[in-house]
């Protein structure tokens, strides 16, 4: 069974830190496009970052770049989200995401979320 594995969310204050890690068991994603989503309540769910297979080609929501950095370990089959600088406005659930083949650019496979609360 496939399935990807958030951690590290939690409830920092306006101005802080945290990192996001996301583990994938039942195959390999090393090829494949992964990346972070997000959800806040009431609001659908947004693209925040995602990154091939070697790391070398990122992308970000304008909403995130510069305080935001994605990364991967295909070793450790993980991938990560550092958050600097957060604002309350970053409060949501946060999502892995990764593609289910090596060519595709949408996304297939889903964690169950981790909470971020950032408070004011």
């Amino acid at each position: 069974q496939v399935q990807l594995v958030e951690s590290g969310g939690g409830l920092v204050q306006a101005g802080g830190s945290l990192r996001l890690s996301c583990t994938a068991s039942g195959r390999t994603f090393s090829r494949n496009l992964m990346g972070w989503f997000r959800q806040a309540p009431g609001k659908e769910r947004e693209f925040v970052a995602s990154i091939n297979w070697s790391g070398g080609s990122t992308r970000y929501a304008d909403s995130v770049k510069g305080r935001f950095a994605i990364s991967r370990d295909n070793t450790k089959k993980a991938v990560y989200l550092q958050m600097n600088t957060l604002k309350p406005e970053d409060t949501a659930v946060y999502y892995c995401a990764a593609a289910g083949t090596i060519w595709r650019t949408e996304f297939d496979y889903w964690g169950q979320g981790t909470q971020v609360t950032v408070s004011s």
